[in-house]
């Protein structure tokens, strides 16, 4: 199936170096229509007001995490079917559980590249 290079992708992170390093990762494979969010509450509004194909979150944000701003995702009927990328420095079990129950479609873990990023959202978005 071919993935829709031209669609809107919302990636959200505190850190800013982070959203400069996902931005140019997503470049490489060709995702040139990116928006950004620097907290979950202002990803949510985003998602809320935009037209959104995939969202890439980081888990550990403040004042809402990463995995709170799936919850919210996945209680809103417009976008509960929003393919939904975790990334996190953190590989523990009870997370990668916790980020399934909650629905997330797919997990990353830093350190990863433009190959691991395009596979993962390959992954995503084909199940969608």
């Amino acid at each position: 199936m071919a993935i829709d290079k031209s669609m809107n992708v919302l990636i959200v992170d505190d850190y800013k170096t982070m959203l400069r390093i996902i931005r140019n990762l997503l470049k490489q494979i060709e995702f040139n229509n990116v928006e950004e969010a620097t907290d979950g509450a202002e990803a949510l509004s985003k998602l809320r007001g935009g037209n959104f194909g995939l969202v890439i979150s980081d888990w550990n944000m403040q004042p809402m995490t990463g995995l709170q701003l799936l919850q919210e995702v996945r209680a809103d009927n417009r976008l509960k079917a929003m393919p939904f990328i975790m990334i996190t420095a953190e590989s523990k079990a009870e997370n990668v559980v916790a980020a399934k129950a909650a629905g997330v479609s797919n997990y990353i873990v830093k350190p990863f590249n433009a190959e691991t990023l395009k596979d993962k959202i390959e992954k995503v978005l084909s199940h969608a």
